[in-house]
């Protein structure tokens, strides 16, 4: 597998040597959270709100995700769409049409076992070697921040469908981070930032940050703040998670004063979430 620059790509962020034992204790109690919530289902055909899936596709889909991550991260590069939100959607529609497994105490087992499964890949490798996923090239900690992100969101989902609280927390999003900082690029809507101009600083209360800046309607993310903000945003970390992946409402997070903008350009805060297409 080729460097990030064989790649085309400039990943943002440090290249460990192994993958971080917070991140990997994460994903570990995240898969064990989302098995509990699915052996007290009481019936795995309910519907997912918001979703067109019911309790028992959504799990399947997070056992054919950890599988394909898996697979991944121990070097084995799976095509699953083209790259895009929508392909990626229409990939997965096809992909769960062809696994009928959906009872709640083997996709339990499949959850569990698969995430265990890309732990036990990255640690097997350098941590910093570039691999190709169905969002483009990342290394192993990226990946691994990946698959948290994938499973809190559905994890969240779940959880909503069978009124049962929910695993997504603030330390939980930190570490969601480098995923984030790498995916939005790829996920920026072209059509909303067309001519965009315009330099965000992301706070998340508690800790965490990170910088976007549009030129010409194109996206850089980075870890570190811009120089001389445009815009400033500070927001609650399960906000910023839950919004970011299609699961909240900007303007209700920003009524419960979860959401705030400050700078140059305040006006610009309220929109941004409309320039990225959760994947």
């Amino acid at each position: 597998m080729g460097s990030a620059a064989d790649q085309g790509q400039k990943l943002p962020g440090r290249l460990p040597e192994r993958l971080p034992e917070q991140l990997a204790g994460a994903i570990r109690a995240t898969a064990e959270e989302i098995a509990e919530l699915l052996r007290a289902a009481p019936d795995t055909g309910a519907p997912v709100p918001g979703l067109t899936w019911t309790v028992g596709e959504v799990a399947a889909h997070l056992a054919q995700a950890n599988a394909l991550m898996a697979h991944v991260a121990a070097g084995h590069p799976r095509a699953h769409g083209d790259g895009t939100p929508q392909g990626i959607a229409a990939a997965n529609e096809e992909a769960l049409a062809a696994f009928g497994e959906r009872a709640a105490e083997p996709l339990a087992a499949m959850i569990v076992a698969q995430a265990a499964a890309c732990l036990d890949a990255m640690t097997a490798h350098p941590a910093d070697e570039i691999l190709m996923t169905p969002l483009g090239p990342m290394n192993r900690e990226v990946l691994g921040s990946y698959l948290l992100t994938h499973m809190l969101g559905h994890g969240y989902d779940l959880a909503r469908a069978l009124r049962r609280p929910h695993m997504v927390d603030p330390a939980r999003v930190r570490l969601a981070l480098p995923f984030m900082v790498v995916a939005m690029p790829r996920v920026t809507d072209a059509a909303a930032t067309a001519g965009l101009n315009a330099r965000y600083g992301i706070r998340l209360w508690g800790g965490g940050r990170f910088g976007v800046t549009f030129t010409d309607g194109t996206a850089a993310v980075d870890h570190a703040l811009p120089d001389r903000p445009d815009c400033t945003i500070s927001i609650e970390p399960v906000t910023f998670l839950l919004m970011a992946l299609g699961r909240s409402s900007p303007v209700g997070a920003m009524a419960r004063g979860r959401v705030l903008a400050w700078g140059r350009k305040p006006w610009l805060g309220p929109r941004f979430p409309a320039f990225f297409t959760a994947p």
